[in-house]
């Protein structure tokens, strides 16, 4: 992944994903029930969005990004006391053995190069019990909109270096040693199987 493209990306990231504002809601939703009063970690946290809308109900959160402009980005504005932004490489966190009782990485997978690497941190630094949250984009080439929209983005620089299906990615999780609790896919411009994960 290039760095600088995300750098680069950073201030109009919000506002590219303002069309699928409703299929963000949902997720915005159940993940604030599923973090009352947990240590959670996000993972490409980007400008922020998603930490904004459900650390207020967490112990605490940190939300981190391997891109120092979008992590720029996120500190701007309020955001709830608990909430800390920190620049961190998902391959390789800088935080203890089971640290988190929540680890959300959202749309980030599908970028990585070796995603099973960002696995392996969220393994390590998941408490036992612990919940991942691995919401992802699927199904690139899906619809007319899915191909334009991927289009743009690699035009763009972004390279999705795997393209998944749904029923793909889910036994990618599986294959590496992740037990899918729930999923469940929504239609945004590139479809996403929102997913949520306990260790097999």
């Amino acid at each position: 992944m290039n760095k600088k493209i995300w750098d680069l990306y950073a201030p109009i990231y919000e506002k590219a994903m303002r069309m699928d504002q409703k299929y963000y809601a949902y997720m915005y939703k159940r993940i604030s029930r599923r973090v009352v009063d947990k240590e959670v970690l996000e993972i490409a946290t980007g400008p922020g969005l998603l930490a904004k809308h459900v650390a207020q109900v967490s112990k605490r959160m940190i939300a981190t990004d391997y891109s120092e402009g979008m992590i720029c980005e996120a500190l701007k504005g309020n955001y709830p006391k608990q909430l800390k932004f920190e620049v961190a490489d998902a391959t390789c966190l800088p935080y203890e053995n089971n640290s988190f009782d929540v680890v959300i990485i959202a749309n980030a997978l599908h970028v990585m190069p070796e995603p099973q690497k960002a696995l392996k941190e969220i393994d390590r630094v998941l408490k036992d019990g612990g919940l991942l949250i691995a919401p992802n984009f699927v199904g690139h080439k899906k619809g007319v909109i899915s191909r334009i929209w991927s289009g743009i983005l690699k035009i763009a620089g972004i390279r999705f270096e795997h393209q998944w299906t749904s029923e793909e990615y889910l036994r990618w999780l599986e294959f590496h040693g992740w037990r899918v609790r729930f999923s469940k896919e929504l239609g945004a411009r590139i479809p996403l199987v929102y997913t949520e994960c306990v260790r097999k």
